[in-house]
């Protein structure tokens, strides 16, 4: 037991935290906030703690010269340290097994340098149950965020008895026979670390239920371990309000102008992710244009792909594969006024929000996720209603599966059928099918996901 408390009584975990920093020419230190879903869902509990690591040089600057932000404690791990568990266990071990990503004849092959880059993970792990041991308060409450953080609460347990600790998977969670490929060692000791917690939460009942399987079928159970599911929603009122700014209208105008008047959009918005399947996206739309010519001319798809880690290869190579079959489309079917596919690499929150204000059809289809916000927040955000073609493995399926037009990931000819259905829905359909879909998003928006984990935790 750890001989001297903190004074924290709630204390979040994660990699990313709420600042960055970055240093200047002249070697000043800039502060920049983050945004995202996190940041804004810990926003209700204003007397918190939250524990995050240094991400890079600048970061690490910062912690060196003891700049800190209130409320805010960033641990300086050491940046081989972090890479390893980070890049190369988290993101490219973790990542790809909850993801079913692997092409099982290659890999993965777990050998000599798994197994260094696995200690990274785990004093990666360790640094963080220490710094929050040591800063939390008698019987104080914490929440670990991630598959970055799984050993956490069996290492914070260690170390202190007194405290309530809830972990939380933002992924999916994997089906027991694709876990198994972790070498066993590795899978017995990724469940006992979160089963530290006295509970663990998912997204929803499928990734729960998948997880307690795992225990059931390799350790022989949950060990008391409660279960829970919280669905995280859209945050209406925000997304609403930052949708009609100034740079979201001139965005939009923008967009309209690159459609063509009278045309329709298949919106989508996605980083390039593996799981985010944007390739069979393309592939799918090619086809719908192939086999309903009267399509032509009169739809396009305003396709926004995000790059993603692309300090992997694997994801430079994939985002490379999306514009090649983006340009691939526009040369078979585009004609002098009209470009079918109108694909956007650079990162633009107020573009992403005007593309959902004008989507008449949005399309969601990844191989597999976790949740997908952005089913969630197109039909909260849309102008006039719009069609969701959902894939059956995002987590959001669980909550909008009934009023979206739902596909199999993999078959491309049926998400080619549901964009045709999609287009010639009626709209007095569409406007009730997004109108339900409006109110199953925002069932739980963040600050209220974040403060029903707590209530559940204590009681």
């Amino acid at each position: 037991m750890a001989s001297t408390h903190g004074a924290a009584e709630v204390l979040v975990a994660s990699n990313r935290g709420p600042v960055s920093y970055v240093v200047g020419d002249d070697g000043s230190i800039e502060t920049k906030r983050g945004g995202g879903g996190l940041v804004s869902a810990l926003s209700v509990v204003e007397d918190k703690l939250w524990v995050c690591a240094a991400l890079d040089d600048g970061d690490r600057a910062a912690v060196r010269q003891g700049i800190s932000e209130p409320g805010v404690r960033m641990l300086d791990i050491d940046a081989d340290v972090h890479a390893d568990a980070y890049n190369g266990i988290a993101n490219s071990v973790l990542w790809f097994v909850h993801h079913m990503l692997y092409q099982t004849p290659l890999e993965p092959s777990f050998g000599p340098e798994f197994r260094r880059q696995w200690a990274s993970y785990e004093a990666y792990n360790r640094a963080f149950a220490e710094a929050l041991a040591e800063e939390a308060a008698p019987d104080a409450t914490v929440i670990v965020q991630d598959y970055h953080l799984a050993l956490v609460p069996g290492m914070l347990r260690e170390l202190r008895e007194d405290l309530r600790i809830g972990h939380f998977s933002h992924t999916p969670w994997a089906p027991v026979d694709y876990f198994r490929m972790l070498p066993d060692d590795i899978a017995e000791q990724l469940l006992r670390g979160m089963l530290g917690a006295d509970r663990l939460a998912f997204l929803t009942r499928r990734w729960a239920d998948a997880f307690t399987e795992c225990c059931t079928r390799i350790i022989g159970g949950t060990s008391g371990t409660r279960i829970g599911v919280h669905g995280l929603g859209a945050d209406a009122d925000f997304l609403r309000e930052r949708s009609h700014r100034a740079d979201v209208e001139e965005r939009l105008a923008a967009l309209r102008e690159q459609i063509g008047p009278g045309r329709k959009a298949v919106v989508r918005v996605d980083r390039t992710e593996l799981s985010k399947n944007i390739v069979r996206g393309l592939r799918a739309y090619e086809l719908l244009l192939e086999t309903h010519p009267e399509w032509r001319e009169k739809v396009v798809h305003v396709a926004f792909a995000y790059p993603s880690r692309q300090d992997l290869a694997v994801y430079r190579d994939y985002t490379a594969e999306v514009s090649r079959v983006a340009d691939a489309v526009n040369a078979r079917f585009g004609t002098e006024g009209w470009t079918p596919v109108v694909l956007h690499v650079k990162d633009d929150f107020a573009r992403s929000l005007a593309a959902y204000r004008l989507a008449d059809v949005a399309l969601v289809n990844p191989i597999r996720d976790g949740m997908n916000l952005v089913a969630k927040e197109v039909p909260v955000v849309s102008d006039d209603g719009c069609v969701l073609v959902l894939s059956r493995e995002a987590g959001a399926f669980e909550e909008l599966g009934e009023d979206a037009l739902v596909v199999n990931p993999y078959d491309i000819s049926a998400t080619a059928s549901a964009l045709a259905d999609a287009l010639t829905m009626p709209s007095d359909e569409r406007a009730e099918r997004t109108k339900r879909l409006s109110a199953a998003a925002t069932a739980l928006p963040p600050g209220a996901w974040f403060l029903d984990q707590l209530q559940a935790l204590d009681d």
